[in-house]
């Protein structure tokens, strides 16, 4: 179909669009224009960049120059309302197609929005009339649960918009069902043009070889609770957020509901205020939970899921990943819900404690998202796996740590260099350990005055030993649960009963006179 120049002038007359939405929906439509009536087409445009905007723009023009109708697909009911109200804005009334609609008066309507599921079930009941449905747009692409309704409609034009083109299961990769990709404005383009914020990220080594790779190709949600609600991670995450955003509004994903249960609780007893979200709460709790946290400064909200799509909160500040995933949509997703600019923001604060940074790099860095699309699976197999990722850790201690060590120059002991050295030498393994306690036994002596001093300061070497137990583990190719389990416990009762034994001794050879009685 060819527009004249006065249908091409009437197109431009909608709603203000920034120039780079203008291109994109110019780009749609040349390729609709010229392709086949059932094609299907795939757009990326990052979180924040307004995909929402063009294609509610989209559907304007197309419902002003075509005597077909249009579906717009989501995949939660929260996502249609905030659709459906988007239409609006641009002069299309839509039907909202959910579980209690009444389509009785579908007719009145050229536009229909609608959950995939609820969509699915009212077509096989054959109770929604297709017949004159021209376009279809799915939001949120890359979730494969909408690729059962493309069955119904053979004849329409598809195109599917999302942030990430890359399918949320691994075993559908979206090639299978789009032929094309378009490829938006990419985040340092809008950070730099003052569309989203810049995320300042703060990454701490966390060691995830306990957790559990699922079915669909991401860490199960009981191997993450079993490690992120431990005492060291709830720690561990306490300590970042008063290190990076104290009294700050703060957003933390976490991968189960446990989890999160249990973060609530950490900061509650830490008297910050904070509130927990999942998928169980009801409306009116949720909206009470986010209205308290729109209007809350220095709100703490920790969530499971949920809030990964269809949440705009520009006033969020600071974003927690307290999991781990090997989904890259999931990465950019969390992210995203951090990188709208506000009155003042021009960045935000992202704190990592699943080596997310370190497996998929800095978030708004250069993709090559048609090579993605084209071999999802390539990109995959590519991904560091946790060992190797871990491997190349160097454990650095906290500030606040550091300062308790501030008479020791050194405080990092390198395993792999000391194993080697002993292995070299014909000695044991065990001698590593041996080695990795005197240094640890000396570090505490040398800022303490009595032993009890060297036993508190021990205490805070727990994330310490951790790291050098992990590599020790890595060195001597040995993994059981029970023998690292065992090894934890060995390695800090050795350490407590040298500085109880040889703490007189040792100080004396530090500092050159004995401790005080």
């Amino acid at each position: 179909m060819v527009l004249t120049n006065i249908e091409l002038e009437e197109r431009k007359a909608g709603k203000d669009l920034y120039s780079y939405q203008k291109e994109a929906i110019d780009k749609i439509f040349k390729r609709f224009e010229e392709a086949k009536e059932d094609y299907h087409l795939l757009y990326q445009l990052p979180t924040g960049g307004g995909k929402t905007v063009i294609f509610s723009e989209m559907v304007r023009q197309y419902l002003k120059h075509h005597q077909k109708k249009v579906l717009v697909l989501t995949h939660r009911i929260e996502l249609c309302k905030q659709t459906s109200k988007m239409l609006t804005e641009f002069g299309v009334e839509s039907k909202v197609i959910d579980s209690k609609a009444n389509l009785d008066d579908q007719q009145k309507y050229s536009c229909y929005v609608a959950m995939v599921e609820t969509l699915n079930n009212r077509l096989n009941d054959n109770k929604l009339d297709i017949s004159d449905i021209g376009l279809v747009i799915i939001d949120e692409a890359h979730n494969n649960s909408f690729t059962k309704i493309f069955k119904f409609f053979s004849k329409s034009f598809f195109l599917g918009v999302t942030a990430t083109p890359l399918s949320s299961n691994i075993q559908l990769p979206m090639t299978d069902n789009y032929e094309e990709l378009i490829v938006g404005e990419t985040i340092e383009s809008l950070i730099k043009n003052n569309f989203l914020a810049r995320a300042k990220t703060y990454s701490y080594n966390v060691g995830l070889t306990s957790l559990v790779v699922g079915a669909n190709g991401d860490y199960t949600v009981k191997s993450s609770d079993d490690l992120y609600t431990s005492g060291n991670m709830l720690n561990k995450l306490v300590e970042a957020y008063e290190e990076r955003s104290k009294n700050k509004k703060t957003l933390i994903f976490n991968n189960g509901i446990s989890t999160s249960i249990n973060v609530y609780h950490t900061f509650k007893i830490a008297g910050y205020p904070v509130m927990h979200l999942d998928n169980t709460a009801s409306k009116s709790e949720r909206e009470h939970i986010l209205k308290w946290f729109k209007e809350t400064p220095n709100a703490i909200l920790t969530s499971v899921s949920i809030l990964t799509t269809g949440f705009d909160e520009p006033t969020v500040d600071t974003i927690i990943l307290n999991r781990a995933t090997r989904s890259l949509t999931l990465y950019y997703q969390m992210i995203g819900r951090g990188s709208r600019i506000s009155k003042g923001k021009t960045s935000f604060t992202v704190i990592d404690l699943g080596n997310n940074f370190h497996r998929f790099g800095m978030w708004g860095a250069s993709l090559n998202w048609q090579k993605i699309f084209k071999s999802p699976n390539y990109y995959l197999d590519n991904l560091i796996n946790d060992e190797d990722l871990e491997s190349n850790f160097r454990y650095e201690m906290p500030d606040e740590v550091r300062k308790q060590f501030g008479k020791s120059e050194e405080v990092f002991f390198n395993v792999k260099a000391a194993y080697v050295d002993v292995i070299q030498k014909g000695l044991s393994s065990k001698e590593v350990l041996k080695r990795s306690i005197e240094q640890q036994a000396k570090i505490c002596i040398e800022n303490s005055e009595d032993v009890y001093d060297a036993l508190a300061l021990s205490q805070l070497l727990d994330d310490d030993i951790t790291y050098r137990i992990q590599q020790y583990i890595r060195c001597i190719c040995k993994s059981t649960h029970n023998f690292i389990e065992w090894l934890n416990t060995d390695y800090r009762q050795k350490l407590r009963s040298y500085l109880l034994t040889n703490f007189d001794e040792d100080f004396e050879k530090i500092h050159g006179y004995p401790p005080e009685d």
